[in-house]
């Protein structure tokens, strides 16, 4: 299986971390997606990065990326343009503040879509928020035959003019929603998509249907809940593709089932960094390799609650199978 990992590498300058005086500097973003597949993801399984890199820290980034096993580095693109730099500070154990400088642009459909043809399955993971513009999502939907796995993420957030990061409702979110299979959110953003909508699992239950036929939510120490299609089949590989929606079409609601897996381990100190996108990429993995929803989502919990006692993605994905990084 060839599985495409579309997302933004990030270098984080991380404040606050641990009650440490001093800031750290690592490699984030789809770095910690990266490390999660590396570690979840059925044997014989190549990694195909699907990345656009600032030529700032071009070098940098391939040091990192040749660390991973069973990689692909054919799809990572060097731009003329700086590299996404985040200034993080954390207020409590799961807030933070979020400031960018730099920032690659997003992908034209014509660079993307011939990347993209012999791929099986495509996690896409918005770090930035601007890896892809609407247009290019629906042509994706429409030309890609593989399950498409996205974690919203960033999309819903917007810059300010020092470049914080703040919530923002997302524009033409039925259309955005209808171009993926699967769409994994927090609390907070589930509530920011459905800011008009008043009950925020309501809204869940509303938008899934055949597209997108899965909902995730992630909710730190407590876990994970999923909103399913009552007749979704649980191995992507048989899902099949229905007709291109509409552009502005509604949403037709269906009978959906859910459930909410609570973490099997305690929580745990250390950084919280990178869980959710670690949670998600551990749990497509586990979808991929016909798991079932339940068992995923426990492996995706396990993924996660063990991240939260490493530093940063170099090595992460040793430390996510149990061993001592070299």
């Amino acid at each position: 299986m060839r599985l495409g990992v579309l997302g933004t590498m990030v270098w984080d300058l991380i404040h606050a971390r641990d009650g440490r005086a001093e800031p750290v500097e690592e490699w984030g973003g789809i770095s910690y997606a990266l490390a999660g597949a590396a570690a979840a993801a059925p044997a014989g399984t190549t990694i195909v990065p699907i990345i656009r890199v600032g030529s700032d820290l071009a070098e940098q980034a391939f040091h990192f990326l040749r660390t991973l096993p069973n990689v692909d580095l054919r799809a990572v693109q060097i731009v003329d343009e700086p590299n996404n730099r985040v200034d993080l500070r954390y207020i409590d154990r799961e807030r933070r503040c979020e400031r960018l400088t730099g920032g690659v642009g997003p992908w034209p459909w014509p660079e993307l879509r011939p990347l993209l043809g012999d791929l099986d399955a495509l996690y896409i993971n918005f770090i930035s928020g601007f890896e892809m513009e609407l247009g290019t999502a629906v042509s994706l939907r429409a030309y890609h035959a593989g399950p498409i796995y996205a974690d919203l993420h960033s999309l819903m957030l917007g810059v300010g003019a020092d470049g914080v990061r703040e919530p923002r409702p997302l524009a033409a979110w039925r259309e955005w929603l209808r171009c993926f299979d699967v769409v994994q959110v927090n609390e907070d953003e589930l509530a920011t998509l459905a800011h008009a909508w008043g009950d925020p699992w309501l809204f869940a239950a509303d938008v899934v249907g055949s597209e997108p036929r899965l909902l995730l939510v992630t909710m730190g120490e407590r876990g994970a809940a999923y909103v399913a299609a009552t007749d979704l089949d649980e191995d992507p590989r048989a899902w099949q593709r229905t007709p291109l929606f509409a552009p502005g079409a509604d949403i037709q609601a269906m009978p959906v089932r859910t459930q909410h897996v609570a973490p099997d381990l305690r929580p745990r100190d250390g950084d919280p960094t990178g869980c959710g996108d670690v949670w998600g990429a551990s749990f497509f993995c586990a979808l991929l390799a016909n798991r079932g929803l339940d068992a995923a989502m426990r492996l995706a919990n396990a993924a996660a609650a063990r991240n939260v006692e490493h530093r940063g993605a170099t090595g992460l994905h040793h430390h996510l199978q149990g061993r001592i990084a070299p």
